[in-house]
């Protein structure tokens, strides 16, 4: 089990240009991704992408990849062909002559004429760098993975700890449910008493009617069996190591209605005790999940 939070860096270098990658990654209920590249090397983002998404299926990560070139190293190279420049110089020289103006031609004057001053672009290409940014890219993402495996242990064992809270306290309603029919019996019985009907056989159509009326909307079995059955599902996507936020956070919903439906029709204070207390840590237990991959 992963948790959705983490984060990862790593380097690498190639041909004198240093990689840096980081990632990190928040919860979110689908997987979001959002990389930064440099302008240059744009063009490989599918390719990290590709790597990301086969390991990550829940969440948003955010990536960032920089690039450091040797100091003092430019760019661009910069080439003068003076071929060209001759044959300005020439062709001004000629025009000056025969125009008869003074023949000022300054250094300054021929660069800025088409062709004298050409500049090359020398960074490396996107495509030579790959293998390198790769290598850097998967030294974080392993990082991030195992940053989110750590704190997805951690949430296994607080939810491990926490549902087994809840099923003592659902046993504890299950004992009690029963005790909730024989007291509103007694209760029944004192009130035919009260109204001076001692004497009436205590199996009197009316009195059963309203016994097995409240025996019925007060049955509370269907919900704890169904109780039950969450919580083993639930102990059992514990153990797995898939992703198991989504299935955990349906079940922790199950749970949260069954306990409602148990509360609304047992009307007895110890249950109604266990009721809030359960409700109360599934209301945690909620929270834990969502930040489960």
């Amino acid at each position: 089990m992963k948790s959705m939070t983490g984060y990862g860096c790593g380097d690498s270098v190639s041909k004198g240009t240093k990689i840096f990658v980081e990632l990190s990654s928040v919860n979110r209920r689908q997987v979001e991704v959002s990389l930064s590249l440099p302008s240059e090397i744009e063009a490989l983002e599918p390719e990290l992408r590709k790597i990301l998404l086969a390991s990550v299926s829940r969440g948003r990560v955010s990536g960032r990849v920089t690039l450091e070139r040797p100091a003092g190293k430019a760019n661009r190279d910069i080439i003068i062909n003076e071929a060209q420049a001759i044959v300005y110089k020439t062709a001004l020289r000629k025009l000056a002559d025969e125009i008869k103006i003074n023949n000022d031609i300054s250094l300054e004057s021929l660069l800025r004429l088409p062709g004298v001053l050409e500049t090359v672009d020398k960074r490396i290409s996107s495509s030579s760098l790959l293998p390198a940014l790769k290598k850097a890219f998967k030294q974080a993402l392993s990082q991030l993975q195992l940053m989110r495996y750590k704190e997805g242990e951690y949430l296994r064992k607080d939810l491990t700890k926490r549902l087994a809270g809840l099923k003592v306290r659902s046993k504890k309603i299950s004992k009690q449910a029963p005790k909730v029919i024989v007291m509103h019996r007694k209760r029944l019985i004192e009130r035919l008493a009260k109204a001076d009907m001692q004497g009436q056989d205590i199996n009197d159509e009316r009195f059963l009617r309203e016994v097995v009326y409240f025996t019925d909307r007060s049955d509370i079995t269907e919900e704890l069996t169904r109780l039950d059955s969450h919580f083993m599902q639930m102990q059992g996507c514990l153990r797995e190591n898939e992703p198991v936020g989504r299935k955990l956070d349906f079940l922790a919903q199950e749970m949260f209605r069954e306990i409602n439906t148990i509360g609304a029709k047992a009307n007895d204070s110890e249950i109604a005790k266990e009721v809030v207390a359960i409700k109360t840590e599934l209301e945690k237990i909620r929270e834990q999940v969502q930040n489960v991959e």
